[in-house]
């Protein structure tokens, strides 16, 4: 049986030299060659945190985007961030309309964008490597079509071409897991059985590496967590997860850490890795081992731990440096502890 291995969803708090630290969005701090080696030192730090934890599997903290969604998108065409459009988004859980950056030109994919990074990543570790890319309906969600008008779900299956394009090239450029990012498959859950699904799927075609897709309730940001508080319905993954078992996906991840969630959610999940959040990534409190590896059993009367990735909930970007380090810690240290216990 196991070992359970350990793993994070995928951001990390940028340090202080590369942009404003604990906050989504900031402005880069540098620019030109100045920048490129300021995220180059960031990633290389969060590498070697990582290693010495003993994490199993690695990212670069997403050091080198604004946001999961703008570092990558910024890539394909005009995008302006500085003057957005108002647009009911997120099913307007957190406000009537969020600012959503207008799309000004029709996107095309001509090379890869993350690929140096993975390059560079994979250049530091033996350890595998795990590349995040912003999903399409979440993307859709997130931003304003000025050049089409289009509806989320046609927006959507354009993006998912161009995202197929560069999935593939990861993998085939050696990374181990390509991980799509899909918060917005915990609120429009409708939408997910419509179309949404046939657009994971369309941006995983042809992908060797294990496919994987994140799920979650949002950062640990002020807004998301005065939702989180005031929350009682935590039925979202009863629709996902059913669809996501029948799917290709080989890897799916939760967040249980900060949610009501009841976890019997993943039994329909039997062929599935699966990331259960046993860290809360909003919150500066550091877990001890002991409440991680309470998490970590609880998890283990669902999935059986050769199939189970200790995770985090969410990213960690607006979290700071000491408390990110920490969680990692207690992540690893926790799941050593139930490893020992099942003799793994």
């Amino acid at each position: 049986m196991g070992p359970i291995k350990t793993a994070i969803v995928g951001s990390l708090p940028k340090p202080e030299w590369l942009a404003d630290p604990e906050r989504l969005r900031a402005p880069w701090r540098q620019d030109g060659s100045a920048l490129a080696e300021a995220q180059d030192d960031a990633v290389a730090l969060w590498i070697n945190a990582q290693e010495k934890a003993g994490l199993d599997i690695i990212c670069d903290g997403e050091q080198r985007r604004r946001h999961y969604i703008w570092g990558f998108i910024e890539k394909l065409g005009k995008v302006d961030f500085e003057n957005p459009a108002k647009k009911q988004s997120r099913g307007q859980r957190y406000s009537e309309e969020t600012q959503a950056p207008r799309v000004l030109e029709e996107w095309s994919w001509t090379k890869p964008v993350l690929l140096d990074a993975l390059r560079f990543t994979k250049a530091r570790t033996k350890k595998p490597v795990k590349v995040t890319l912003p999903g399409p309906m979440t993307v859709a969600d997130s931003v304003y079509d000025e050049v089409g008008g289009r509806t989320d779900a046609d927006f959507a299956a354009t993006y998912a071409t161009l995202l197929n394009k560069e999935a593939v090239a990861l993998s085939e450029a050696g990374a181990d897991v390509i991980q799509i990012d899909e918060p917005c498959f915990n609120i429009y859950t409708d939408e997910v059985k419509d179309w949404g699904m046939e657009m994971l799927e369309k941006s995983f075609k042809g992908v060797s590496a294990k496919r994987a897709v994140h799920i979650c309730y949002g950062y640990g940001t002020e807004v998301v967590l005065n939702w989180k508080n005031s929350n009682t319905d935590w039925s979202h993954y009863s629709t996902t997860l059913p669809l996501i078992a029948d799917s290709s996906i080989d890897q799916v991840s939760i967040e249980k850490a900060a949610s009501g969630v009841n976890l019997s959610v993943l039994d329909c999940l039997e062929n599935k890795v699966v990331m259960v959040g046993v860290i809360d990534v909003g919150t500066e409190e550091v877990e001890t081992p002991k409440v991680v590896a309470d998490r970590i059993r609880h998890a283990l009367e669902h999935v059986p731990a050769d199939r189970l990735i200790a995770c985090t909930d969410c990213g960690m970007v607006p979290r700071s440096r000491r408390a990110a380090e920490g969680k990692i810690n207690a992540l690893t240290a926790g799941t050593a502890l139930v490893n020992r216990e099942i003799g793994s």
